[in-house]
């Protein structure tokens, strides 16, 4: 959920390099897989202390390739408080628009999120297929939802309690369902049918309610689905959600890991075939929410992006 802003302040500085070069032969050049990068809670596209660090980073090490950042919105501003605000499926609709309408991705590429932008990146996967989405990196993305709100990034201290008191009063409510991005991935492991009937996103991508053999057909042609999970994890309740595991239905003390989730079992979402295809991939890093150093993004990262 949180924007990266203080954790790549954590970041290892370290000599910018050249990654390994791609080719089809004697002068001739491949051309890399443009990227997509969508932040999290309570940052922008273009924070040179976040997004704009990330692209960074990409591009020094894969020369020319493209890199968006996505920004919802007109402005900075706007992006930031679309994080908190803007209904999640009207976010992704925007996002589709803008990808259809990018000739650099035409031939399709690879997508990059960053907590909530793991997720919602998932749902731009699953509803649109066209460009083609090749590779999904989900770095904190809570794919089970949350069940708590214990740390809240962002300027304001006042937003992060007004979204705790939101919460506390009515995640499911129509009016906070619709206005506020955190209860639509809210997921109440005591109120499992409340969740599966009037969560307006999560509930929808992850197959709560039917069955969309359109969101299972275009997930699984994916290449590859990379989930990230912290392992000290202050921000993300469950951590376990970062890796499509969560709470057992009815309690919220004891977790269950992917495999053992109906989700996975009955592949309403074909993450079982992906699995046994080899295009899931779990990995994990020591580390509060979103903090990573550049050796190891370069190390478990880039080469997904190659």
């Amino acid at each position: 959920m949180a924007a990266l802003g203080a954790a790549v302040l954590a970041l290892l500085c370290l000599s910018p390099g050249l990654g390994p070069g791609l080719s089809l032969g004697p002068g001739r050049a491949m051309a890399a897989v443009p990227l997509v990068i969508w932040h999290g809670m309570g940052d922008s596209c273009c924070n040179p202390l976040s997004m704009g660090y990330v692209r960074d980073m990409v591009q020094r090490r894969i020369p020319g390739i493209y890199v968006l950042s996505l920004r919802i919105g007109s402005s900075l501003v706007q992006d930031v408080e679309n994080s908190f605000f803007m209904n999640v499926n009207d976010q992704v609709r925007e996002v589709c628009s803008q990808l259809a309408k990018d000739p650099h991705l035409k031939g399709g590429y690879n997508a990059m999120g960053f907590s909530q932008g793991g997720q919602f990146l998932r749902a731009v996967a699953q509803r649109c297929p066209s460009p083609p989405m090749f590779t999904l990196i989900s770095i904190g993305g809570q794919h089970q939802g949350v069940y708590g709100f214990p740390r809240c990034p962002g300027e304001s201290s006042q937003i992060c309690d007004w979204i705790r008191k939101m919460l506390d009063l009515g995640a499911y409510t129509q009016a906070v369902q619709e206005h506020l991005v955190q209860a639509q991935y809210w997921h109440d492991p005591l109120k499992e049918e409340d969740y599966r009937k009037k969560s307006i996103f999560l509930a929808d991508i992850n197959q709560e309610r039917s069955i969309n053999e359109t969101y299972r057909k275009n997930l699984m042609a994916l290449k590859k689905f990379v989930m990230v999970k912290f392992l000290n994890d202050t921000m993300v309740d469950p951590p376990i959600s970062e890796w499509f595991g969560f709470y057992k239905s009815g309690q919220a003390k004891d977790t269950i890991p992917l495999k053992e989730t109906l989700l996975y079992k009955e592949d309403h979402l074909g993450l079982q075939q992906m699995d046994k295809a080899g295009k899931l991939v779990f990995l994990e890093v020591e580390g509060d929410h979103l903090h990573f150093t550049e050796e190891w993004f370069y190390t478990h990262i880039l080469p997904f992006l190659q």
